[in-house]
């Protein structure tokens, strides 16, 4: 009773024609994959003689926290490099923190006097220490939000959620307005994924359908056609859909273990690659060139593809990566064509690097450990295994990132915007409702986004290109909007009464940030002070 076969909403028929004689294996087979039949044991282990006893509890809290990151991969890794070398380090050095503001204007002043303006990294280094601390609901739908995400120029944000609709919002000068909204068509369970083109004119959404559906966003004239796969399944979802950068095709992911490529000026399906051994969750094009692509799958691998010698005929991929021990829920490029991270319900995130690929006894190890997996996601905690470390012999993955919950539904994970952070975080959606943040180079946990925003799961996050906005969307028909405010109680001002801060110490990971007593004891003495000039003056007068 795995996750395999059970990504997302609806499940496949087990039975064929009446008059064919019934694989009774079979059937109990498939039942039990897509968690339609539960077999309830009584004592034994399941078949894992390995596991310690205390292995058997499934009963764990959700978001088991990495104390520790492995960084040794990473440290030695040209990510680092990169950013040591930004911060005028040596190979060998330490990443250095954050610095306020007043030494980086300070450096570009006494910086020969030669420069006027800041540097890209000196507006991320900044922008980076303001991160988002503070929720805003912007919506409460009666209906689950399956996906919630920024147009590529920031100024547009899209919505889809399960009572069929699409709402489209003008996000421009800090407003939430809607200006459109799309009952789409054709939808089974829900809709799963939608994406904008690349010119910002279009949206594509896909469902339990055989099409995938485009719509126009501007313009005196409404259009919304559907755009024909063609799928062999029976019942076919494309969980995963994204336009090619010239605008020109639409890649997808689909649920019966293929990708698909639809031709825009053609008006019909070119491609259709055999590309997992189970559902295809998530797929994406490595950079704005469209040749390079990444999917990721119940089967628990990443795979990488080159469009220019992809052929139904051919369909090996260049490489696979192995390192996940359950399947993967999204994929998400860095856009450098080096990198990339995987979701996964094995509880994690992992990045990995293009150039270290895994050997075919990593890919066996991974497709075994992905085979014993006896819990279902969508309504199971997960197992007390999955808090393992290395637990897949030959794991390339540069990084394994841990402390966000994956179940319920297929939750993503992005890097966070190139202008105003440099990529330096990764942030997750959580099933517990929060949003986490993580170092890319450490693996700590920077911030969770909690402030009880959210009753249940977020599935989809999306931050600002631009500005330090991050837009969770949940399960609880949510938007909420998460920026920086300055005076959050995340301070222990209050406590110099005596009285405690209210939190969770087994789930708050924020220090209590004091303000400095001296600092305000000088702003004290200056309102005092311009005071004092003030009577002064009148009585002269």
């Amino acid at each position: 009773m795995g996750s395999r076969n059970t990504s997302e909403g609806r499940s496949e028929s087990p039975i064929g024609d009446e008059d064919e004689e019934v694989d009774y294996a079979a059937l109990v087979s498939l039942l039990l994959r897509n968690g339609q039949l539960r077999i309830l044991q009584v004592g034994g282990r399941g078949g894992f003689d390995d596991l310690d006893e205390e292995d058997d509890d499934y009963n764990i809290p959700c978001c088991p926290e990495n104390a520790t990151p492995d960084t040794s991969k990473i440290d030695t890794s040209g990510l680092k490099q990169n950013r040591l070398f930004k911060a005028g380090q040596p190979h060998n050095g330490a990443i250095p923190k954050t610095a306020p503001v007043v030494s980086t204007l300070g450096r570009r002043q006494f910086d020969g006097g030669t420069r006027h303006h800041s540097t890209h990294d000196e507006r991320a280094e900044v922008t980076s220490g303001f991160l988002p601390n503070t929720g805003t609901q912007l919506s409460n739908f009666t209906s689950k939000v399956f996906c919630g995400t920024y147009s590529k120029d920031g100024n547009v944000f899209l919505s889809a959620c399960q009572d069929q609709y699409l709402r489209v919002y003008d996000v421009s000068r800090d407003r939430f307005k809607k200006f459109r909204q799309i009952r789409a068509q054709d939808v089974g369970w829900s809709v799963l994924d939608t994406a904008f083109s690349p010119d910002g004119g279009y949206i594509i959404y896909s469902s339990w359908s055989d099409t995938i559906h485009i719509c126009n966003l501007y313009g005196d004239f409404d259009t919304h056609h559907a755009l024909e796969l063609n799928p062999s399944h029976p019942q076919f979802c494309a969980f995963s859909i994204q336009f090619s950068s010239d605008n020109k095709e639409i890649l997808a992911g689909a649920n019966n273990g293929n990708m698909y490529i639809y031709d825009r000026e053609k008006g019909e399906r070119t491609l259709m690659v055999d590309a997992h051994e189970d559902d295809v969750n998530a797929i994406c094009f490595a950079d704005d060139s469209s040749q390079i692509l990444y999917s990721g799958g119940d089967d628990g691998l990443c795979r990488v593809w080159d469009r220019r010698t992809l052929s139904e005929e051919d369909s090996r991929p260049v490489g696979t990566l192995a390192g996940h021990s359950d399947g993967i829920t999204f994929v998400e490029t860095k856009g450098d064509t080096h990198h990339l991270i995987s979701n996964s319900k094995d509880q994690s995130i992992k990045l990995w690097d293009l150039r270290y690929f895994s050997e075919e006894t990593a890919i066996d190890n991974a497709r075994r450990a992905v085979a014993q997996q006896e819990w279902d996601y969508r309504w199971q905690r997960a197992p007390r295994r999955s808090r393992r470390k290395n637990f897949i012999k030959g794991d390339t993955s540069l990084m394994t990132y841990r402390g966000h919950g994956v179940l319920h539904t297929l939750l993503r994970c992005r890097f966070s915007p190139q202008f105003s952070t440099d990529q330096k975080y990764i942030y997750a959606a959580c099933a517990t409702g929060k949003v986490i943040i993580y170092d890319t180079l450490t693996g700590d946990i920077v911030k969770k986004l909690d402030d009880q925003m959210h009753s249940t799961c977020v599935r989809d996050v999306s931050w600002h290109p631009y500005e330090n906005k991050i837009i969770s969307s949940g399960w609880d028909g949510r938007h909420v909007l998460w920026e920086y405010k300055e005076d959050v109680l995340y301070d222990s001002d209050q406590s110099d009464n005596g009285d405690d801060i209210d939190s969770d110490e087994g789930d708050d990971i924020f220090s209590p940030v004091r303000r400095s007593r001296r600092l305000q004891e000088r702003k004290r003495r200056d309102t005092r002070g311009r005071g004092r000039r003030a009577r002064q003056q009148e009585a002269a007068v």
